[in-house]
């Protein structure tokens, strides 16, 4: 039976849908002022793998991912590039979903813009503001009261009263932790008009909202990135129990961050590589193969290493495949024992790792069947090999293709990635004229480097 860490609780919980065999899930989506990058990637790559998995145990999954197409960050982005909001929210939404087509992410079954359910926003806020807990401040915003929820801190169990989480102040709060639900604005932005004037609604809200209005008061689960736990997810639960009651989502799920040298990957930071950067270099399932070799709940470093390692293993596979007739596989026949060995590692909190490893078992498995010429069982185990796979959303090319089509291009990197070795050597050494050659060397093969404190990101141009 599957069992899934639920953030909530803070342990692996059997999991039992609310109703009957449907599963309604919901992520938080993108913001949409800038490309997406890996540590996006990672988050959808991870909640894909999930739903493929319930679907294949026979779910109904509706599965919505909202997009953020009205902020601050939206805002500022628009006017520095001189368009309007709409064309630049448009254009990073068709880039989005040609890198999610890409990395063969499935579409959600909904996928709200936050701009089309302002009523729904206007109509949590008033709840909240009619139940008092809510307020208006002086500079006209509408502010949750954080206060007036007793079980604030449920999820990231924070403590309110800590001077690390109070260090935000402001005239306009009642209280630091207090969050806007409601911005007012003046200006001759993107706005709407509400009971407290003109403005838009603040980035807490939409989610709650969003969610309430699809599912009720509850529903199954809520995932996201583990960076999203306070104050966004907190603050969510917060605004859903106090307006509507219920549970909100029964479970919790959060992926780990993408590490760079340690550091949380971000645009902030300016320590991130684009999808679309990677993408030119790595097929999609590389990429993917790369997310899932850690385990969800877990950070992973980013690196061309454990890309071209990952690139490595994933040829194996196809290796294996390619001695096989792929058009004669029935999915239906697989191995009983390998099946079952890997649903168990599916079932316990969605095991990736274990599962890719039982997955390699089965590959050394037939090509040693192949040596000793039984060929029967080497057929049933890469059929085998083959169905689980694409549970994972992996080995769904032609294996020809495959290791034809990009083995050029691994030796290219393998050679790339020898001389980032050699300069971050260098750089450490103080030796910089030769890490000034390489970044040149480099720079000619299309690899653009860019060094921020003791990283080093690359890019390709």
């Amino acid at each position: 039976m599957l069992k899934i860490f639920n953030s909530l609780t803070k342990k692996k919980e059997y999991f039992i849908p609310l109703t009957n065999n449907i599963i309604n899930i919901y992520i938080c989506g993108v913001t949409v002022y800038d490309l997406c990058h890996i540590g996006h990637g990672r988050t959808f790559l991870v909640f894909d793998v999930i739903i493929r998995y319930l679907r294949y145990k026979g779910y109904l999954v509706k599965y919505v991912r909202n997009i953020t197409d009205i902020d601050s960050k939206i805002i500022y982005t628009a006017n520095n590039n001189n368009e309007s909001i709409e064309e630049l929210t448009n254009r990073m939404i068709n880039f989005m979903h040609n890198d999610f087509s890409k990395l063969n992410i499935i579409k959600p079954n909904l996928e709200p813009r936050v701009t089309s359910y302002i009523n729904e926003i206007l109509n949590l806020i008033t709840c909240l503001v009619e139940k008092k807990h809510a307020y208006i401040t002086p500079n006209g915003d509408v502010v949750f009261s954080i206060n007036s929820y007793k079980d604030y801190g449920i999820l990231s169990n924070c403590d309110i009263n800590n001077t690390y989480y109070n260090k935000v102040l402001s005239k306009n709060k009642n209280y630091p932790l207090d969050f806007t639900l409601w911005k007012r604005t003046n200006d001759n932005h993107v706005n709407w008009i509400s009971l407290w004037g003109k403005g838009r609604p603040g980035w807490h809200t939409e989610c709650a909202a969003i969610c309430s209005h699809l599912f009720g008061n509850s529903f199954d689960i809520h995932g996201g990135g583990i960076d999203l736990i306070f104050p966004h997810h907190e603050n969510e639960i917060a605004q859903a129990i106090c307006a509507y009651g219920g549970t909100y989502s029964n479970i919790w799920m959060h992926t780990g961050i993408v590490k760079v040298n340690n550091n949380k990957m971000s645009k902030s930071l300016k320590n991130y590589c684009t999808i679309q950067d990677l993408l030119k270099l790595f097929d999609g399932e590389v990429i993917r193969l790369f997310v899932i070799s850690s385990h969800y709940r877990s950070n992973i470093n980013y690196e061309l290493d454990s890309l071209l390692k990952s690139y490595k293993s994933l040829r194996k596979l196809y290796t294996t495949l390619s001695y096989f007739d792929s058009s004669k596989f029935n999915k239906d026949d697989i191995d009983s024992q390998c099946a079952q060995l890997f649903f168990q590692a599916m079932d316990d909190d969605f095991n990736t790792p274990l599962a890719l490893s039982i997955l390699f078992n089965i590959s050394h498995k037939i090509n040693y069947l192949r040596t000793k010429n039984n060929n029967t069982l080497a057929f049933k185990l890469a059929n085998t090999l083959k169905q689980l796979a694409s549970i994972l959303g992996l080995l769904n090319h032609d294996s020809s293709y495959f290791l034809n089509q990009y083995k050029k291009n691994f030796s290219d990197l393998t050679k790339i990635n020898k001389l980032i070795q050699k300069r971050n050597l260098a750089r450490k050494q103080k030796k910089w004229d030769i890490a000034d050659n390489i970044r040149k060397q480099l720079l000619l093969k299309g690899i653009r480097l860019e060094d921020y404190n003791n990283n080093t990101i690359w890019f390709t141009t």
